[in-house]
């Protein structure tokens, strides 16, 4: 089955179901929520290692396809995420490694706060009171 095959399909259950505005609604809802969901948890995961922007853009993907509002947001974010991209690559070493120790900055950051250090320190045996996360997580 080709792509245009897939998308006729889609199309095709997609016009049938609006003409049932209950169903369509409730649609709408759970393609919102899911979308929100993903889209929250590609936020958390920006600063980290790994594929953050990657799950920002198919939460938003998610969201644009039944809402304007999210696909226009995926246009803007996404020629933005270029322009910065584009803007850090032109940038000399110490730029570079300055976003690198900034990120690494972050995620230490938050890892204590949410008490990851202090678990992961008692895991290999130690525990130093500077490894506990100071708003009481993880303890």
């Amino acid at each position: 089955m080709s792509l245009t095959d897939v998308k006729r399909r889609w199309a095709r259950w997609r016009d049938k179901l609006r003409e049932r505005p209950r169903l369509e609604f409730g649609y709408r809802i759970a393609v919102g929520v899911i979308g929100l969901v993903v889209l929250a948890a590609g936020i958390l995961a920006i600063p980290y290692p790994g594929p953050g922007w990657a799950i920002v853009f198919v939460g938003l993907g998610i969201l644009a396809t039944e809402f304007d509002w999210a696909r226009r947001l995926l246009g803007w974010v996404r020629e933005r995420y270029d322009k910065a991209m584009a803007w850090f690559k032109e940038q000399g070493l110490w730029v570079q490694v300055l976003g690198a120790v900034f990120t690494a900055a972050v995620v230490l950051g938050s890892l204590w706060l949410l008490g990851a250090l202090g678990f992961f320190g008692k895991l290999v045996g130690i525990e130093h009171e500077l490894l506990k996360s100071p708003i009481g997580f993880g303890s």
